[in-house]
């Protein structure tokens, strides 16, 4: 690596080999420990909704109602929106142009992704507690 007088980088980041950016790393470990996760978080819940094909409502509900089925699908679908949410912002940085529009689109993605998960948790909560 030259360390040329026209370099972009700033002399910390000469020092450290690193560059501009200061949330890459944590943004993609987020995306990577989300989606570790996701694997087993998402056979379960297949599982649990393959357990409930062909039961009645009150049976459904009941099992749904218990906490471990419970907390597993809250875990899914935290974890599942979290997810979402770094995609989708990595594909807002990468590929939407102009500073306004890149600005009203991450905020969408945030209020969005707030507003699912917000009614996914809801509907969890209201199946386990009535």
């Amino acid at each position: 690596m030259t360390n040329s007088s026209n370099s972009m980088r700033t002399p910390m980041g000469k020092v450290r080999y690193l560059g501009s950016a200061k949330s890459g790393t944590h943004h993609a470990w987020m995306m990577r420990v989300t989606s570790a996760a996701l694997v087993p978080l998402t056979i379960a819940f297949v599982w649990i909704l393959l357990g409930l094909v062909g039961k009645d409502y009150n049976t459904v509900r009941e099992t749904l109602g218990s906490p471990f089925p419970a907390i597993l699908m809250l875990l899914f679908v935290i974890a599942g929106i979290y997810h979402m949410k770094l995609g989708m912002q990595t594909i807002i940085e990468d590929y939407v142009h102009g500073d306004h529009a890149k600005t009203w689109s991450l905020f969408a993605n945030s209020f969005f992704s707030y507003a699912v998960g917000l009614a996914c948790i809801y509907a969890i909560l209201r199946i386990s507690f009535v």
